[in-house]
Protein backbone atom coordinates (compact mmCIF):
# COMPACT_ATOMS: atom_id res chain seq x y z
CA UNK A 1 0.00 0.00 0.00
CA UNK A 2 1.34 3.41 -1.00
CA UNK A 3 2.00 5.72 1.94
CA UNK A 4 1.19 9.43 1.92
CA UNK A 5 3.75 12.24 2.17
CA UNK A 6 2.76 13.08 5.76
CA UNK A 7 3.24 9.49 6.89
CA UNK A 8 6.60 9.17 5.14
CA UNK A 9 7.75 12.42 6.76
CA UNK A 10 6.60 11.16 10.17
CA UNK A 11 8.45 7.86 9.75
CA UNK A 12 11.72 9.75 9.25
CA UNK A 13 11.38 11.16 12.78
CA UNK A 14 11.41 7.68 14.33
CA UNK A 15 14.59 5.67 14.87
CA UNK A 16 13.45 2.08 14.25
CA UNK A 17 16.49 0.70 16.06
CA UNK A 18 15.93 2.69 19.26
CA UNK A 19 13.93 1.74 22.33
CA UNK A 20 12.38 5.00 23.55
CA UNK A 21 11.42 5.71 27.14
CA UNK A 22 7.71 6.33 27.70
CA UNK A 23 8.41 10.06 28.15
CA UNK A 24 10.36 10.25 24.89
CA UNK A 25 7.78 8.19 23.01
CA UNK A 26 4.88 10.39 24.11
CA UNK A 27 6.56 13.52 22.77
CA UNK A 28 7.37 11.72 19.52
CA UNK A 29 3.91 10.23 19.09
CA UNK A 30 2.45 13.74 19.18
CA UNK A 31 4.89 14.88 16.49
CA UNK A 32 4.17 11.92 14.23
CA UNK A 33 0.38 12.12 14.23
CA UNK A 34 -0.63 12.56 10.59
CA UNK A 35 -4.39 13.09 10.84
CA UNK A 36 -6.41 16.30 10.95
CA UNK A 37 -8.68 14.86 13.64
CA UNK A 38 -7.74 14.17 17.26
CA UNK A 39 -6.11 10.78 16.76
CA UNK A 40 -6.27 7.95 19.26
CA UNK A 41 -3.04 6.89 20.97
CA UNK A 42 -2.69 3.12 21.30
CA UNK A 43 -0.20 0.81 22.98
CA UNK A 44 0.38 -2.59 21.40
CA UNK A 45 2.20 -5.52 22.97
CA UNK A 46 3.61 -8.73 21.55
CA UNK A 47 3.65 -11.20 24.46
CA UNK A 48 5.51 -14.45 25.05
CA UNK A 49 2.39 -16.49 25.80
CA UNK A 50 0.41 -19.28 24.19
CA UNK A 51 -3.24 -18.10 24.29
CA UNK A 52 -4.38 -21.65 23.52
CA UNK A 53 -3.40 -22.59 27.08
CA UNK A 54 -5.95 -21.68 29.76
CA UNK A 55 -3.24 -20.55 32.19
CA UNK A 56 -1.77 -18.16 29.61
CA UNK A 57 -4.91 -16.32 28.59
CA UNK A 58 -4.63 -12.72 29.74
CA UNK A 59 -7.76 -10.64 30.14
CA UNK A 60 -8.85 -7.95 32.55
CA UNK A 61 -9.77 -4.32 33.00
CA UNK A 62 -8.02 -1.19 34.18
CA UNK A 63 -9.32 2.27 35.04
CA UNK A 64 -6.80 4.59 33.42
CA UNK A 65 -5.77 7.55 35.63
CA UNK A 66 -7.03 10.05 33.05
CA UNK A 67 -9.43 7.99 30.93
CA UNK A 68 -8.79 7.39 27.25
CA UNK A 69 -10.86 10.20 25.76
CA UNK A 70 -13.64 7.95 24.54
CA UNK A 71 -17.21 8.44 25.72
CA UNK A 72 -18.94 5.08 26.02
CA UNK A 73 -22.67 4.53 25.77
CA UNK A 74 -23.69 1.93 28.32
CA UNK A 75 -26.68 -0.41 28.20
CA UNK A 76 -27.66 -2.04 31.49
CA UNK A 77 -29.77 -5.20 31.19
CA UNK A 78 -31.48 -5.98 34.47
CA UNK A 79 -34.82 -6.53 36.14
CA UNK A 80 -33.77 -5.85 39.71
CA UNK A 81 -31.49 -2.80 39.34
CA UNK A 82 -33.40 -0.52 36.99
CA UNK A 83 -33.57 2.45 39.35
CA UNK A 84 -29.90 2.08 40.24
CA UNK A 85 -28.98 2.00 36.56
CA UNK A 86 -31.00 5.15 35.89
CA UNK A 87 -29.55 7.03 38.85
CA UNK A 88 -25.99 5.96 38.03
CA UNK A 89 -26.22 7.38 34.52
CA UNK A 90 -26.85 4.43 32.22
CA UNK A 91 -27.52 5.58 28.66
CA UNK A 92 -30.03 2.76 28.18
CA UNK A 93 -31.52 0.29 30.65
CA UNK A 94 -34.23 -2.34 30.79
CA UNK A 95 -34.89 -6.06 30.93
CA UNK A 96 -35.69 -8.63 28.29
CA UNK A 97 -37.29 -5.96 26.09
CA UNK A 98 -33.82 -4.52 25.43
CA UNK A 99 -32.62 -7.93 24.26
CA UNK A 100 -35.67 -8.24 22.01
CA UNK A 101 -34.81 -4.84 20.54
CA UNK A 102 -31.30 -6.08 19.72
CA UNK A 103 -32.63 -9.31 18.23
CA UNK A 104 -35.58 -7.95 16.27
CA UNK A 105 -34.35 -4.49 15.29
CA UNK A 106 -30.61 -5.16 14.98
CA UNK A 107 -30.13 -2.34 17.50
CA UNK A 108 -26.57 -1.63 18.62
CA UNK A 109 -26.53 2.03 19.69
CA UNK A 110 -24.32 1.24 22.69
CA UNK A 111 -20.65 0.48 23.31
CA UNK A 112 -20.79 -1.60 26.51
CA UNK A 113 -23.41 -3.93 27.97
CA UNK A 114 -23.60 -4.36 31.74
CA UNK A 115 -25.86 -7.07 33.13
CA UNK A 116 -26.93 -8.49 36.44
CA UNK A 117 -26.28 -12.26 36.80
CA UNK A 118 -29.98 -13.17 36.63
CA UNK A 119 -30.14 -11.90 33.02
CA UNK A 120 -27.24 -13.94 31.65
CA UNK A 121 -29.45 -16.87 30.70
CA UNK A 122 -31.39 -14.66 28.29
CA UNK A 123 -28.31 -12.76 27.13
CA UNK A 124 -26.54 -16.04 26.36
CA UNK A 125 -29.10 -16.69 23.63
CA UNK A 126 -27.66 -13.70 21.76
CA UNK A 127 -24.07 -14.87 22.15
CA UNK A 128 -23.55 -15.34 18.41
CA UNK A 129 -24.61 -11.75 17.83
CA UNK A 130 -22.99 -10.05 20.80
CA UNK A 131 -19.76 -12.07 20.89
CA UNK A 132 -18.29 -11.06 17.52
CA UNK A 133 -19.00 -7.40 18.33
CA UNK A 134 -17.23 -7.63 21.69
CA UNK A 135 -20.45 -6.76 23.53
CA UNK A 136 -21.00 -9.93 25.54
CA UNK A 137 -20.95 -9.14 29.29
CA UNK A 138 -18.25 -10.99 31.20
CA UNK A 139 -17.47 -11.25 34.92
CA UNK A 140 -13.73 -10.83 34.25
CA UNK A 141 -14.45 -7.51 32.59
CA UNK A 142 -16.67 -6.42 35.47
CA UNK A 143 -19.72 -6.20 33.24
CA UNK A 144 -21.66 -9.01 34.96
CA UNK A 145 -22.34 -7.68 38.43
CA UNK A 146 -24.95 -6.76 41.00
CA UNK A 147 -23.08 -3.52 41.71
CA UNK A 148 -24.38 -1.69 38.66
CA UNK A 149 -23.49 1.74 40.00
CA UNK A 150 -19.83 0.81 40.47
CA UNK A 151 -19.61 -0.75 37.01
CA UNK A 152 -21.08 2.36 35.41
CA UNK A 153 -18.81 4.69 37.37
CA UNK A 154 -15.70 2.79 36.27
CA UNK A 155 -16.73 2.62 32.63
CA UNK A 156 -17.56 6.32 32.50
CA UNK A 157 -14.28 7.13 34.27
CA UNK A 158 -12.30 5.48 31.49
CA UNK A 159 -12.08 1.79 32.26
CA UNK A 160 -10.45 -0.13 29.43
CA UNK A 161 -10.32 -3.84 28.76
CA UNK A 162 -7.08 -5.59 27.85
CA UNK A 163 -7.11 -9.01 26.25
CA UNK A 164 -4.50 -11.04 24.44
CA UNK A 165 -5.65 -12.25 21.02
CA UNK A 166 -5.00 -15.62 19.43
CA UNK A 167 -1.74 -14.32 17.96
CA UNK A 168 -0.47 -13.29 21.43
CA UNK A 169 -0.90 -9.59 20.65
CA UNK A 170 -2.69 -6.98 22.74
CA UNK A 171 -3.91 -3.50 21.75
CA UNK A 172 -5.22 -0.87 24.17
CA UNK A 173 -6.25 2.76 23.59
CA UNK A 174 -4.70 5.02 26.21
CA UNK A 175 -5.77 8.50 25.15
CA UNK A 176 -5.70 11.03 22.34
CA UNK A 177 -3.04 13.22 20.80
CA UNK A 178 -4.66 16.29 22.41
CA UNK A 179 -4.01 14.90 25.91
CA UNK A 180 -1.35 16.68 27.92
CA UNK A 181 1.90 14.73 27.81
CA UNK A 182 1.94 13.96 31.53
CA UNK A 183 -1.55 12.46 31.33
CA UNK A 184 -0.58 10.18 28.46
CA UNK A 185 2.56 9.19 30.35
CA UNK A 186 0.51 8.33 33.46
CA UNK A 187 -1.95 6.24 31.43
CA UNK A 188 0.76 4.34 29.55
CA UNK A 189 2.78 3.72 32.71
CA UNK A 190 -0.31 2.39 34.50
CA UNK A 191 -1.09 0.02 31.61
CA UNK A 192 2.48 -1.25 31.35
CA UNK A 193 2.62 -1.85 35.11
CA UNK A 194 -0.61 -3.85 34.94
CA UNK A 195 0.58 -6.01 32.04
CA UNK A 196 3.78 -6.82 33.91
CA UNK A 197 1.75 -7.66 37.02
CA UNK A 198 -0.51 -10.18 35.24
CA UNK A 199 2.39 -12.16 33.77
CA UNK A 200 1.46 -15.87 33.97
CA UNK A 201 3.71 -17.77 36.37
CA UNK A 202 4.36 -20.47 33.74
CA UNK A 203 6.01 -18.01 31.33
CA UNK A 204 9.79 -18.25 31.34
CA UNK A 205 12.26 -15.75 29.91
CA UNK A 206 11.19 -12.49 28.31
CA UNK A 207 7.48 -11.83 28.80
CA UNK A 208 7.01 -8.72 26.64
CA UNK A 209 8.70 -9.37 23.32
CA UNK A 210 7.77 -6.02 21.86
CA UNK A 211 5.86 -2.90 22.90
CA UNK A 212 5.02 0.09 20.72
CA UNK A 213 3.07 3.33 20.91
CA UNK A 214 1.30 4.59 17.82
CA UNK A 215 -1.51 6.86 16.72
CA UNK A 216 -4.30 6.33 14.22
CA UNK A 217 -2.45 6.07 10.87
CA UNK A 218 0.85 7.02 12.53
CA UNK A 219 4.16 5.08 12.69
CA UNK A 220 5.00 2.75 15.57
CA UNK A 221 7.46 3.86 18.25
CA UNK A 222 9.18 1.09 20.20
CA UNK A 223 9.28 1.62 23.96
CA UNK A 224 11.13 0.20 26.93
CA UNK A 225 10.16 0.19 30.60
CA UNK A 226 11.06 -1.56 33.84
CA UNK A 227 9.73 -5.07 34.43
CA UNK A 228 9.85 -6.47 30.91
Amino acid sequence: MKKGKKYLAAVKLVDKEKLYTINEAVELVKQTSTTKFDATVDVSFRLNVDPRQADQQIRGTLVLPHGNGKTKRVLVVTNSKLEEAKTAGADFFGGKEMLDKIKNENWFDFDVMVATPDMMGEIGKLGRVLGPKGLMPNPKAGTVTMDVAKALAEIKAGKVEYRVDKEANMHVSVGRVSFESDKLIDNIAALCARIVKVRPSVVKGTFIKNAVIHTTMGPSIHITFDGR
